[in-house]
């Protein structure tokens, strides 16, 4: 199951290399070389928590299954219409947990990783969240009820995968006719700015339908300024990954009120109780006043950052090419190997640590993946 990834990343490398060379043709490079590694190392991160969480990924949608699979037709969905509303119903599914991800505070705080890059390119559709499975499989229930079989689920999640990775570029204009229909770049890059009238808007993932139905269309008309609300300034993946979990946590203890406790994770991102807001006021900048975060690097460290970032790629790769056959224990033991090694290239690229440091750190981590994988 987890190949398929590895047979798409030729697709996805291929693409970034063509953008980045029209980039530097046009004298217009979307791309800064800490915040490419910093959305590589969460896809990277990402992918080898879908091995250690399959209950949520899928396990869920064929429990439920069963129960509607009496009158799936099985004629039906082997056909191209059934094929073709599968992806449909995914991408009016995917609409929902998009928009519950930036309407609700405990998704968005799945879903802000995707967000953080103050660029917009290719390799952001690469930079997801890690737990956003853990929460969102509830919104595709309706799929199995309705007798979706897993494999046509499957499908379409790839069909909405793939396609969903073209739109993430400031290199192709409007397409006219096009964006009023389907997910375009002009439509998602509106999605991913933070300029007060394209907040929260064009959350479809293939069609644009749905925003328009339910009135959470806005099109490109100036600028976008990408980023969050509330910038990371980081590339500490631990802290990309927990600081808005933290903040919640932290306003539900201190808030007075037990309904206010349970109400702060379930109100949009940024609310406040009443006596949070008086205590401790949020103070938000204009977007165009904020500068991006791009702290300077010497040449060693940009290496070093890349080297590792190679190293834990072919190490992961390799990992998810046996993970089938793992066990629970050693996918969660690469999974806390693969933290701790991306926290350390984060740290190069901040200047907290000394590159001879890293790379004995690295060492440390690595020797047991490399051990792992060699006795497969």
């Amino acid at each position: 199951m987890y190949r398929t990834i590895i047979y798409a990343i030729p697709f996805f490398a291929v693409l970034i290399a063509c953008e980045f060379a029209w980039g530097c043709i046009k004298r217009r490079n979307t791309y800064r070389l800490n915040d490419f590694i910093s959305n590589l190392s969460h896809g990277l991160l990402s992918q080898v928590v879908a091995v250690c969480t399959p209950f949520f990924q899928i396990g869920f949608y064929t429990a439920v299954f069963p129960f509607a699979s009496r009158w799936s037709s099985v004629e039906f969905w082997n056909s191209w219409i059934g094929l073709l509303a599968a992806v449909i119903l995914f991408d009016f599914c995917n609409y929902w947990v998009h928009r519950a991800g930036h309407e609700c505070a405990v998704f968005w705080a799945a879903h802000a990783v995707h967000h953080q890059s103050q660029d917009f390119n290719l390799s952001i559709a690469l930079r997801q969240g890690s737990a956003v499975a853990i929460l969102g499989w509830i919104f595709f229930l309706p799929m199995a009820i309705v007798g979706v079989p897993p494999k046509y689920f499957g499908i379409a999640a790839m069909v909405l995968l793939l396609y969903g990775y073209w739109v993430h570029t400031e290199h192709v204009g409007k397409l006219g006719w096009f964006d009023h229909v389907f997910s375009s770049p002009s439509n998602h890059r509106v999605h991913h700015a933070v300029n007060a009238g394209y907040l929260d808007r064009n959350y479809g993932a293939l069609l644009v339908v749905w925003d328009k139905l339910f009135g959470t269309f806005a099109e490109e008309r100036e600028p976008c300024i990408y980023g969050t609300v509330r910038p990371l300034d980081s590339w500490n993946p631990l802290r990309a990954l927990l600081n808005v979990y933290v903040t919640l946590a932290r306003t539900a203890w201190h808030t007075r009120r037990w309904s206010d406790k349970l109400r702060v994770w379930l109100k949009p991102p940024g609310w406040q109780p009443a006596d949070m807001a008086e205590r401790f006021p949020i103070q938000l900048k204009s977007p165009d006043t904020v500068r991006r975060y791009d702290p300077a690097l010497t040449p060693v460290q940009q290496w070093t950052a890349i080297a590792q970032l190679v190293l834990w790629l072919a190490a992961i790769l390799l990992f998810l090419w046996h993970a089938d056959a793992a066990s629970f224990w050693t996918n969660a033991a690469m999974l806390g190997l693969t933290v701790a090694g991306f926290w350390v290239t984060g740290a190069v690229l901040e200047s907290a640590i000394r590159v001879r440091w890293a790379w004995g750190l690295q060492t440390m981590l690595l020797s047991p993946a490399v051990a792992y994988i060699a006795g497969r």
